[in-house]
């Protein structure tokens, strides 16, 4: 892992960031417990060096939406139908990632009597880093797997209209290895975050990642995200544009992903997430998420699973590399390995996050866990 990103970091505690954010909620208004959920959410992602969905998500995305009166501190779960294997929950536009554990926490239960299960959720919010929810079933000794619909990002093939949201298809599964399989990414190029990384960084984004409303690609980051904000960019699905890359895999995908957020729970979709009523006026984003567990018990045993799954990874990482790369991955494993690198130093944070903890830490009169650094 090139360490050299993080020469001008300064890092932090996990538990001292944490605490950080839970203080920063709860000043807010979100409850203790449910300030818990989310900041636990956020850490996990910066534990495994997904730095686009943690500690620099906590102000803009969650924050300022709370002050601007279009996320509901509070979040108050609503359980629309439930039979059996299966339940609806609304997140009456609270904080997703509270309704998002909440329904993963369904799910694991009804695994366990059914041997699998799906919970829907409508009326949320972002739910922070996908790959949370499948670890959730991991630590169970089961199959985990989500997906959310977001804000028009994608445009589909031979077409240049944001339509689809980033939507991630995000898969979690237990192995007899130290790291768990987890395949947690967008159905599009790249995801936002990943953009608003680059601009913090002040770099600038990969050539076939955006384009404009001609077709034309875009890398100036700022500029990116305030046209995909404006509705005159948008994000490559997975393949790029076109047919010629597979880019209609990556639409297809993402037009999975919509329908099950949405159809199986009776929620908004596409345009209805740009977060703007008529007048352009900043609005709720009323996301829908689905959960599905499946418990390899009821088929041949955990164990004997969890061994299969980790003879398939270990032979993929052993098969013939090419000559010029050192190693072969499988999912999760650089989340594993971002992990041992942080568990002791903690978290790195750019100049551009120091500033934002330190407008918080002032505002809500909370110590800066910065001020010894």
């Amino acid at each position: 892992m090139d360490l050299k990103m993080y020469d001008k970091c300064k890092w932090i505690d996990f538990e001292v960031l944490k605490d950080f954010m839970i203080k920063s909620l709860t000043n807010v208004g979100v409850p203790e417990d449910q300030a818990e959920i989310v900041a636990d959410v956020l850490i996990t992602s910066d534990k495994r060096g997904i730095d686009s969905h943690g500690i620099g998500r906590l102000k803009p995305i969650y924050i300022d939406r709370i002050d601007n009166g279009i996320l509901n501190p509070e979040t108050k779960v609503t359980i629309i139908k439930e039979n059996k294997g299966v339940a609806v929950l609304d997140g009456n536009n609270g904080l997703g990632h509270v309704v998002s554990y909440k329904a993963m926490n369904l799910a694991i239960e009804k695994a366990k009597e059914y041997g699998i299960s799906m919970v829907t959720v409508r009326n949320s919010t972002h739910y922070g880093i996908a790959g949370y929810y499948p670890l959730m079933a991991i630590k169970e000794g089961m199959i985990g797997i989500t997906g959310t619909n977001a804000r028009p990002s994608i445009a589909p093939t031979f077409g240049v209209e944001n339509m689809l949201g980033t939507n991630p298809f995000t898969f979690g599964i237990p192995t007899d290895e130290e790291f768990p399989f987890v395949l947690d990414c967008a159905t599009s190029i790249s995801q936002r975050g990943k953009i608003e990384v680059y601009a913090r960084e002040g770099r600038e984004t990969p050539n076939n990642w955006v384009i404009d409303r001609d077709g034309n690609p875009m890398t100036n980051s700022l500029d990116i995200l305030s046209a995909l904000t404006s509705g005159k960019a948008a994000l490559n699905p997975l393949g790029g544009s076109g047919e010629d890359g597979g880019g209609y895999k990556g639409y297809g995908f993402a037009t999975i992903v919509e329908i099950f957020s949405a159809a199986l729970q009776d929620g908004k979709f596409l345009k209805d997430l740009s977060g703007k009523d008529e007048n352009g006026d900043p609005i709720p984003y009323p996301l829908g998420h689905f959960f599905i567990v499946i418990d390899p018990d009821f088929f041949m045993g955990r164990n004997l699973f969890k061994k299969i799954a980790g003879t398939i990874l270990r032979s993929l990482r052993e098969s013939k590399k090419s000559p010029h790369e050192e190693r072969i991955y499988t999912a999760g494993e650089k989340e594993w390995l971002a992990w041992n690198l942080r568990k002791d130093k903690g978290c790195p944070i750019p100049e551009s996050l120091e500033l934002i903890i330190k407008e918080l830490s002032q505002r809500f009169s909370i110590e800066n866990p910065l001020k010894d650094n």
